[in-house]
């Protein structure tokens, strides 16, 4: 697994942080010095968390679980989506619909909504509704599919939450919260680190800088999703391995025994001569 250099991260500008004024005074462990009326990001840090962070998400990801990635703002969309798309991951990069995680019941509700209007096009059904019930389903259908698609196989609550910018995704990262739910997020210096189980100090405005830390984060987890299927492929040949000694000690024991003077004694006595 590689991690982005301090040279990476300079060129992608993660260590640009807020306007002086708008420091959130939490942020303090990980600011370097101020320039201009900017806060600079001390990079030795951010490198170091992201390496961190990057081997817990590839862990949680090598056990087969799911980490859902939230990004709303204009300049991460695109990004979040091609990552999370890429390794299997659910996103959300519309509006956080309230009550995602804790009424995560009436989420799924909508989403089988969603499934049963596909079954209804399929089936025939469809054909037979109004011109204007045809209408009003398919509106219905394609809002679902701008919130909800990209979570459509989110079957059950997500093992944990990746988040750009937690000043906007606040909502979010309050759900998991009360739900227990460990959040990875990039951080800026305008935020407030201390409801976040992973902080990753970096700029969370470029979309250079949300690429370069996304791409890492996503290549960890693909190791992880990798190491799975070879670890499964080992386990079912060791399986089909351990199998065949077993009927091989079968055979073994249907085989004649040898008494002590070397002779081999019969499975069925011979009938005796008159």
């Amino acid at each position: 697994m590689s991690t982005p250099t301090f040279d990476q991260l300079l060129e992608a500008g993660c260590h640009f942080g807020h306007l002086k004024r708008k420091w959130n005074p939490a942020m303090a462990p990980y600011i370097f010095m101020e320039r201009n009326g900017i806060h600079i990001i001390d990079l030795y840090k951010t490198a170091a968390k992201v390496e961190e962070a990057a081997n817990a998400l590839k862990s949680i990801a090598k056990s087969g679980k799911k980490v859902l990635f939230v990004a709303t703002k204009k300049q991460a969309k695109q990004v979040v989506a091609e990552k999370a798309q890429a390794i299997g991951m659910p996103y959300v990069i519309e509006r956080w619909p309230g009550g995602m995680l804790t009424n995560f019941p009436t989420i799924r509700k909508a989403v089988k909504k969603m499934a049963s209007i596909d079954k209804m096009s399929k089936d025939g059904t469809f054909d037979n509704l109004s011109k204007r019930e045809k209408l009003q389903i398919t509106r219905q259908r394609a809002k679902l599919e701008k919130t909800l698609g990209s979570i459509a196989d989110l079957n059950r609550l997500p093992s944990a939450l990746f988040v750009v910018d937690v000043l906007k995704e606040r909502i979010a990262v309050a759900e998991a919260n009360r739900l227990g739910i460990p959040v990875f997020a990039m951080v800026d210096t305008n935020s407030d680190p201390n409801n976040v189980d992973f902080v990753i100090p970096a700029n969370d405005d470029a979309s250079k800088s949300i690429d370069l830390i996304l791409s890492t984060v996503c290549n960890a987890m693909a190791e992880g999703l990798e190491e799975r299927k070879v670890e499964k492929v080992d386990t079912a040949a060791a399986g089909e391995e351990g199998q065949a000694p077993r009927r091989e000690r079968r055979r073994v024991s249907r085989a004649p025994r040898r008494e002590e003077n070397g002779e081999e004694t019969a499975a069925t006595e011979a009938p005796a001569a008159e």
